[in-house]
Parts: C-alpha cells; structure tokens; sequence
C-alpha cells in the first residue's frame, strides 16, 4: 500500500495527574536528589498503574479504509514520528489539555501538516477549535470518522463533521488493539459496554456528550470482544462505562455469560450495586476484583444542591460495606468543596472511611469543567477563580489549585482543611493497611494508596503555594 494515505493519531500526555504528577511551581533551589525522585516517581505512576491506552483513539484506529493507514502515537511514550509524511494528523482535545492542543496543531500546520481535532472539548466549544484546525470532527465519531478517512483518500475533505445522530452502539465494530503496544500498559484490555446517562449531576458532562439516555451494545459483540482481546493480553479488563450497573438486567446477563472466560476486571458502578445481591454475587464470581463507585458527597445539602439525587446518602455505608463483603475492593471518589460541604465536612468524610473501611479514598477538589451547569453558575455567581472567556485558562491538574470559591469556607480555611484531611488519609503506614487489609486486588490497592501518598502531598504542596500567592498579591502560573 505504498501509495496509501497515512494518518496519525494523537493523544496528548498531561502535565499532572496519573501521567506523572508535578508541581505548578518550578523550584529553583530544588536538590538534585528530590528532583531526581520526583522524576523517578512520576515514571512509576505513568507506566504502572495507571497507564491505560485511549480508547477513543483505540476505536477510531481500528476503522478500515481501503488504501488509508492509520497510526496512534501516545505522547506519554514517544515522540511525535514526523519523519514520516503523513496526510492527516488527528488529536483528540480535552477541555483541561486545550491549549496544549491548540499549540501542537498550530506547530503542525506550520509545518505543512493537516491536522484534525476531535474529542469531547471539540464538541462542546466547536468555534474555539476550528480556527486550530483544517478539519473539526464534533460529537461521537465512530460513523463520522469512516467518513473523513473516505474523504481523505478521495480528495474531497470538508471543513466540519457533525453527526446527525448517535452512533448505533449495536452495530458490530470491532476493535484492534493489536494496534498497541502492550508492554506500556498496565492493560490493553479496555472495554465499553455502552454509553449515556440517564443522571444529571451538574459537574459531569458525560450527560451534555453522550446523551441522557443509557445506549448499549449487544452482549455478543462483548463477549466476542473480550475472548479475542484475551488472545493478545491475558491481563486484567477495565470496564470503562460510568455505571456498569445502570441497567440490571443488561449487566446480569453480560457478566454471567463472561464467568466461563475466567477473566479478571475492574470497573466503575453506583453504590447501588450494594443493594442489588443478584448482580453482585454475578460480578465476584465473573471476576470482578475492584470497582470505582462516585459516592461525591455524604452531605444531603451538596448532593440536592448538585443534583446528585440518585443514592441517598444513608444508605451509602450499607451498599458500600456489601459490595466489600463479596470480595470486590472499592476507590470512593469523593468531592470536598461542594455548595452543602462546611469545614466539619471533612471529619464527616473520615468518619466514613473508618466506618466503611474503604479500600482507596479519592479526595476531590471540584472541579467546574467548561461546558457543564455548575461551570456557568460558579460564572454568573462570580465565583470561579480562572478568565471564565478564556476557556484554555481551565487546565487539568491533580487537585493542585482552586480554581473556585467555595459557597461556605474560605479559601485558606479551605485549603487547610483539604490539606489536613488528606494527610491524615494518606500516609505509608496507611497505604500498607489497606493494601493489606482489602478484599482483593491488594497489590493494585497498595499501589494506589502509595501513589496518592505521593500526589496529594503534591497537591497540598501547590495549593498552599497558590493561597501565599494570591495573599501577597502574585499571579499564580
């Protein structure tokens, strides 16, 4: 296929979080020694547990174009491979990395390449993208793209791809994750079951791109799925959907008829899982070993003023200790800094992981992502600490800035309050005991807990730097 076109695709590496945390703060009497762990340390995080491939570039790689080759670059491993001429360069944008985005695209098309932007930020702000790009792919592009990669092998690209509906997830489109490089993940064994979300929860936006009605694909192509996907990697599976436990019924039937494939997974579901046995008892024995659950806030204030309606918060520490009960450890991914939460909040939060006996507490600051309802109120209400018109002023980080005031604490009591209750969570010999102590998948749990030892201490770090910046008059970076 020497006359084929070539086509890149992109993902970006972040400058924080699980691609390998680092201070917003550059040092300048930084000791040889601590910079050369830091460094150490951020490698361990990138390639070991957190490292899973995209997905969406995973599914979109893996549409075949007679006479179009396609190629994923992951920038966290490896450079941009511009030796080669290739004829579209595509990279996928997130709202907290666009400016990191925007630059790259710009460099390229300086250097003669067409360039493609796609993703969700591409989708919720298509006018700040397209002047970035010479192609602007909006909304979920697995019929979309088919289209483009047509149109660049005939000549005949447009400017902007929008799709007239959502994809049909019980099509079969099969993925190749061939494509990938196995050694540089913890697995290759990424699945969706589906899509939307029938929740409304004003800081997500998975609601606002995907839809609020739950869509899936047939439990066949799943099944297929992951029986070929086990012939490349016998590792663990990650069940990427938000909710695998959104529809009952449709979950019961799809792990019941993974038990005899002997997998290991991980996943995310709803505490609501604790008060379905059936379809717990069907995930232990399907192999489920570890499960992200949002619990986001045990206070009834926070949770109506978010519209996070759909657990009622006493009956969190039941579902939860059951879910353990049946030998599935559990991430509880918390969010401090809700419009209900106050500075007694925090020994609220400790008091229900010692209850609950979480196996991996994930302290959130909010975050108000561009594009979601509690980001336009924090705007109309004047509290968001970042140019609200200036959407690349909004950046991913590991919990190492406000970028809000919250409704009742101030913003050093805050940041106090947020430092002492991670500190207290995360220690060595904390880490330890829950490693020691979970239900399953202990080494992963170990591994996390170190890891987040190692990131909020980071977290807390930049947080404080920020609040002694602001007090005596300095912009923060």
């Amino acid at each position: 296929m020497s006359n084929s076109k070539k086509v890149l695709l992109v993902f970006l590496a972040s400058d924080s979080g699980v691609d390998g945390a680092r201070s917003l703060f550059e040092e300048q009497s930084k000791h040889k020694a601590k910079e050369w762990f830091d460094r150490a340390v951020r490698n361990l995080i990138k390639q070991t547990q957190f490292a899973i491939p995209p997905l969406a570039l995973m599914i979109l790689a893996s549409i075949d174009v007679q006479g179009v080759e396609q190629t994923i670059c992951d920038l966290r491993f490896e450079k941009l491979p511009l030796d080669t001429s290739w004829d579209l360069i595509g990279i996928s944008v997130q709202t907290g990395m666009a400016s990191k985005a925007f630059n790259l695209a710009d460099r390229l098309r300086a250097k003669g390449y067409k360039v493609a932007l796609g993703g969700a930020h591409a989708t919720l702000f298509p006018d700040a993208c397209s002047k970035h790009a010479d192609i602007l792919v909006q909304g979920e592009a697995d019929d979309t793209w088919k289209t483009v990669l047509e149109d660049l092998k005939n000549g005949t690209t447009k400017k902007s791809y929008v799709p007239e509906n959502f994809p049909d997830l019980s099509l079969n489109r099969p993925i190749n994750s061939r494509l990938l490089d196995k050694k540089r993940y913890f697995t290759t064994n990424i699945i969706q079951t589906g899509r939307g979300c029938p929740y409304s929860c004003d800081f997500c936006n998975v609601h606002i791109l995907n839809g609020n009605r739950h869509r899936r694909r047939t439990v066949k192509n799943i099944v297929d799925e992951v029986r070929r996907f086990s012939e490349h990697d016998n590792r663990i599976f990650f069940f990427v959907d938000d909710s695998i436990n959104a529809h009952e019924e449709y979950a019961q039937e799809l792990f019941r008829q993974l038990i005899p494939l002997n997998i290991t997974w991980f996943g995310q579901a709803t505490t609501m899982l604790g008060k379905q046995p059936r379809l717990l008892e069907t995930f232990a024995r399907s192999g489920c070993q570890a499960l992200l659950v949002g619990i986001e806030s045990i206070e009834p204030e926070s949770r109506e003023s978010h519209n996070k309606t759909q657990n009622r918060s006493t009956e969190l520490a039941e579902a939860i200790i059951n879910i353990r009960k049946a030998c599935i450890s559990l991430y509880g991914s918390f969010i401090y800094g809700l419009d209900g939460d106050t500075l007694a909040t925090p020994a609220a939060i400790l008091d229900f992981i010692r209850m609950t006996k979480l196996d991996v507490p994930g302290i959130n600051i909010l975050r108000p992502n561009p594009g979601t309802r509690v980001f336009e109120r924090l705007k109309e209400e004047g509290r968001l600490l970042f140019d609200a018109e200036d959407l690349s002023a909004y950046r991913y980080t590991f919990g190492q800035e406000m970028l809000y005031m919250p409704k009742h604490i101030t913003l050093p009591d805050f940041v106090e309050s947020y430092s002492r209750l991670t500190a207290d969570i995360f220690t060595v010999k904390n880490s330890f005991l829950r490693g020691v102590s979970a239900p399953s998948a202990k080494a992963a749990v170990l591994l996390f807990n170190l890891f987040y030892t190692h990131l909020y201490a980071l977290s807390r770090h930049d947080l404080k730097k920020q609040i002694s910046l602001s007090l005596s008059g300095h912009a923060t970076p």
